[in-house]
């Protein structure tokens, strides 16, 4: 099994992959610093799409389309990460500029 990287430093790493590639991010919510869950938020002009981290059968960390396989709106996304801050008061929320829908760092998606 891979160790697990602190949820705080995972963030800030994210945060500056992002700020490498010339997109903005930003921490919308900050959570547990050490053990909390995290959602990415890709922003592109019309749509969203939130990625949850998970792990696969193996064990090792990806990305699951929290809202689906298509984009979303503003509103749909905004409910999901709410739904899912009521189940985790422990979670990062961050959101990126993405006009491709991709993550800004190397993410495996499921």
């Amino acid at each position: 099994m891979d160790p697990k990287v602190k949820a705080g430093i995972w963030v800030s790493m994210a945060l500056r992959l992002s700020d490498i590639a010339g997109r903005a991010g930003a921490v919308l919510r900050k959570g547990d610093p050490d053990s909390g869950g995290i959602l990415c938020v890709l922003r592109a002009r019309d749509a969203m799409v939130v990625l949850s981290q998970v792990r696969d059968a193996e064990g090792r960390p990806a990305w699951m389309r929290g809202t689906g396989t298509v984009p979303v709106d503003q509103q749909a996304a905004d409910a999901y990460v709410e739904r899912q801050v009521r189940r985790d008061p422990d979670l990062w929320v961050v959101e990126f500029d993405a006009p491709d829908l991709k993550p800004p760092f190397e993410a495996r998606l499921i």
